[in-house]
């Protein structure tokens, strides 16, 4: 990924998080000192910020915006109408299927299941009609899969989903008030309490807010990634890159791209049950880049010791990262 659209994302998600309603003030200081870091900090955060009110205004008057499923220009997009309603997924390489609303309770005459993984852990679950799911680390899921309605919950963490084609038969994901539903593509679905991220490596998905009344959605294609708080989502569109790094934890690996510290150990907290804690903001803001085991903490450790002189502080649950 190109240090211009990491910067990009990392605004995005400054602006997702700062107008979600537990934004604290001791977050503010740190945006505002993520802004001073650099100019180019400050121009993407104010373009994202000035798409997210120019959206604002078009969706109090009502006018719907309608996105070209083919335009294939490099670009980043916020979705108007998905501040009001957003994220799910619907379409596949046939056609497009309007999602139907489910209960929480799957219906009779389907297979039920239930999985999950601990800390660390990652499994591969083979569903009866041929689709294929990754599980990622401290992810629970429940499935109901039936010959005309296939459904999943993911209730915490994130899956990767192959979705095997079948006419009529759409596959939905639903996650927190977010649902996904495709007929057959490979994407994946990462949820952070109220935060959902859809990443779509192959084919198309519609991105809708399962409790919204507006009824309005968005077409998210290969490259592409919906990133949902509550009622509002942003899209960040092609970037395969971006998509290919979100992924990497299909191999064991964690993948960077000049990612704030702090926005790195989060992502190793994931994954070890010792937990990396960063003492002081200066430090939580190095960039970090590269690609990492995800499972090796000490690896990791060392590295910010021998690269950046970061001294580390290591005991029986915890290892502190501090300058010296």
């Amino acid at each position: 990924m190109r240090r211009q659209e990491a910067i990009e994302d990392q605004a995005l998600d400054w602006l997702i998080r700062r107008n979600a309603p537990d934004w604290t003030q001791e977050e503010q200081v740190d945006l505002d000192a993520w802004l001073d870091e650099a100019m180019a900090h400050k121009a993407a955060f104010w373009r994202a910020d000035h798409l997210w009110q120019q959206a604002d205004r078009i969706r109090s008057l009502g006018i719907e915006h309608e996105d070209r499923a083919d335009d294939q220009e490099p670009r980043r997009k916020w979705w108007p109408a998905a501040i009001a309603a957003s994220l799910i997924a619907a379409v596949g390489i046939g056609g497009l299927a309007v999602a139907p609303r489910f209960s929480d309770q799957p219906a009779p005459q389907v297979q039920q299941a239930r999985f999950d993984t601990p800390i660390g852990g990652r499994r591969v679950v083979p569903l009866v009609d041929g689709s294929k799911v990754e599980l990622n680390t401290r992810t629970v899921l429940r499935t109901a899969v039936g010959q005309r309605k296939r459904d999943v919950w993911l209730d915490s963490g994130e899956a990767f989903f192959d979705v095997a084609h079948r006419d009529g038969e759409p596959f939905v994901v639903h996650a927190g008030r977010q649902t996904i539903t495709v007929l057959g593509t490979k994407f994946s679905v990462r949820r952070d309490k109220d935060r959902v991220t859809v990443n779509v490596l192959e084919g198309r998905v519609r991105v809708e807010d399962g409790e919204g009344t507006m009824g309005h959605a968005a077409i998210i294609t290969a490259g592409d990634t919906a990133i949902s708080h509550g009622a509002s989502t942003l899209i960040a569109a092609k970037s395969e890159e971006r998509v290919e790094s979100a992924l990497a934890w299909r191999d064991g690996m964690l993948s960077f791209d000049q990612a704030p510290l702090t926005k790195v150990v989060a992502e190793f907290n994931r994954y070890n049950r010792v937990q990396l804690s960063v003492t002081d903001t200066a430090t939580g803001r190095i960039p970090i880049g590269g690609s990492f085991q995800a499972s090796s903490v000490d690896s990791f450790t060392r590295l910010l010791h021998d690269a950046y002189g970061l001294k580390v502080e290591r005991s029986e649950t915890t290892i502190k990262i501090s300058r010296p």
